[in-house]
């Protein structure tokens, strides 16, 4: 034990580096960590959700279709996208009704009225997330991505 005194006040402290005491009492902290859980994006480096606790969050989803292309219509784009939303919060044991933000990338931003008569479809009307929207010039071969967080009711 050491006592250390700063302008006349004193404190104690307890030295206890590399010791059993110290790695237990590093675990034993007030606030469990929760748990994280992982959806690994096969391929990527990175996952397409992540659940801790109770909040998930998804990776950004761009609209491909079930083969794997881009197709050219928008309002198809945006489609695939949501429906990719909704199903990375359904891995990840949420619902749209969960969502409570989302954030919008599109490169053109002329598709926004396109892009909100497909993204109202998604909620129920009195509980839209809050939202961001921002133009990015390019989305790898993309129109539109979407990224959301959910919260879990206990």
């Amino acid at each position: 034990m050491r006592k250390i005194i700063l302008g006349g006040l004193s404190l104690v402290a307890v030295m206890a580096s590399g010791s059993a005491a110290a790695a237990e009492a590093k675990h034993d902290h007030p606030h469990p960590r929760p748990e994280v859980e992982h959806f690994p994006r096969a391929g990527k480096p990175f996952s397409s959700a992540i659940r801790i606790g109770s909040t998930v969050y998804i990776s950004g989803v761009i609209g491909t279709a079930a083969d794997g292309s881009m197709p050219a219509d928008f309002v198809t784009q945006a489609t695939n996208t949501m429906d990719a939303v909704a199903s990375k919060m359904k891995l990840a044991g949420a619902t749209m009704d969960d969502v409570y933000r989302c954030t919008i990338a599109l490169t053109n931003m002329d598709d926004w009225d396109a892009f909100n008569s497909v993204y109202v479809k998604y909620f129920k009307a009195d509980r839209f997330p809050v939202r961001m929207s921002f133009a990015s010039p390019s989305l790898g071969g993309a129109a539109v991505e979407v990224q959301c967080e959910a919260h879990l009711s206990p």
